[in-house]
């Protein structure tokens, strides 16, 4: 089933290459991106008040809003179901915890490792990562990297940056990162004072950068913002994981978090889940995109990649990434809703 299933997706994602390519020689040559903004990552949890207490006690998270809805979406395997939907906000960016009433989904492989296909992790930057780090050891927050690392001086695009792996009550993964004076977006040297200030990207391990790349820039409009070839001990041990040697390409609409594509070029380890993954499943997280136009770039899309639907009154459609990472593509309506008191 799992073998059915990638081979399905990759013909449809060569479908969709195929067809946007040949809108693109027909298009003027400068055209908008089709993607405006990354808004949210949304990430399936087992008990909503439980993961509502550790994002708002332990990284200051806000929640924003509170909902039941019901919602059906085929491509992100997501059945007509009720679900309790919280939208949560750190500094400007924000994220979505999403519990299913009535369907425990299965949990997230125990035996998972940082350069395994399904991995996605969340990016929160911090203003001092001993500080940040003393909070996680303070209330008892698994780990997932041996200690905080610096990256070497060597590596000049992310010499400086401190990092640090952990895991939130379902074992989904997070990092804390800290940018040394002159890196990342000015808005994190501004922290008033607080200690967890937003959240920088969302990072995806892939298989192969530039069959991302042809999916995420050339097909969604994202644009490179930076690239880095990360290796040596300090990667080990951030990564957890003997001889980590990874491809990292950092891309990013007008607006909003970035999506990092990690490659491992070793090892050469990282595994396909074993399963077809439902919504429900705790491995579930999928990115809410912004689109000029939505309806427009649903109809370019082959239907066994990604299938429009109607949520909350907002035209909206799933598509999943060649490594089979899930996305919800919407227009602006949706993004103006995040962030709103309920």
């Amino acid at each position: 089933m799992r073998m059915k299933w990638q081979s399905r997706a990759m013909l449809a994602w060569l479908l969709l290459a195929m067809a946007v390519a040949g809108q693109a020689q027909a298009a003027p040559a400068k055209r908008v991106p089709a993607i405006q903004a990354v808004a949210a990552i949304s990430t399936t949890v087992a008990e909503m008040d439980r993961s509502v207490a550790f994002y708002s006690g332990v990284l200051s998270f806000r929640k924003v809003s509170d909902q039941e809805i019901e919602v059906a979406n085929a491509a992100l395997c997501i059945p007509a179901s009720r679900r309790r939907v919280v939208r949560m906000r750190l500094g400007d960016e924000s994220i979505e915890l999403v519990q299913f009433e009535g369907a425990r989904g299965r949990p997230i492989p125990a035996d998972s490792r940082s350069d395994d296909l399904w991995f996605q992790h969340i990016a929160i930057i911090v203003s001092d990562m001993d500080q940040a780090y003393a909070v996680l050891q303070a209330n008892r927050v698994p780990a997932a990297s041996v200690a905080p690392q610096r990256l070497p001086d060597w590596n000049k695009n992310a010499a400086g940056i401190r990092a640090y792996y952990f895991k939130d009550p379902d074992g989904h993964p997070l990092e804390i990162l800290q940018f040394p004076a002159g890196k990342g977006d000015p808005k994190w040297h501004r922290n008033a004072g607080r200690l967890f200030l937003g959240i920088d990207h969302t990072a995806i391990v892939v298989s192969n950068t530039d069959a991302s790349l042809k999916f995420y820039r050339d097909l969604l409009g994202m644009h490179v913002a930076g690239q880095s070839e990360n290796y040596g001990v300090e990667q080990e041990a951030l990564n957890n994981l003997p001889g980590a040697h990874l491809r990292i390409t950092s891309l990013r609409a007008a607006e909003g978090p970035g999506i990092e594509l990690l490659e491992y070029v070793s090892p050469r380890s990282g595994r396909h889940l074993q399963y077809d993954p439902q919504a429900a499943d705790l491995v579930h997280r999928h990115t809410l995109l912004i689109a000029v136009d939505p309806a427009a770039l649903a109809q370019a899309l082959p239907t066994t990649l990604a299938k429009p639907s109607q949520a909350a009154g907002k035209h909206t459609f799933a598509v999943r990434d060649p490594d089979g990472h899930a996305l919800l593509i919407a227009d602006a309506d949706i993004q103006a809703t995040i962030g709103e008191e309920k």
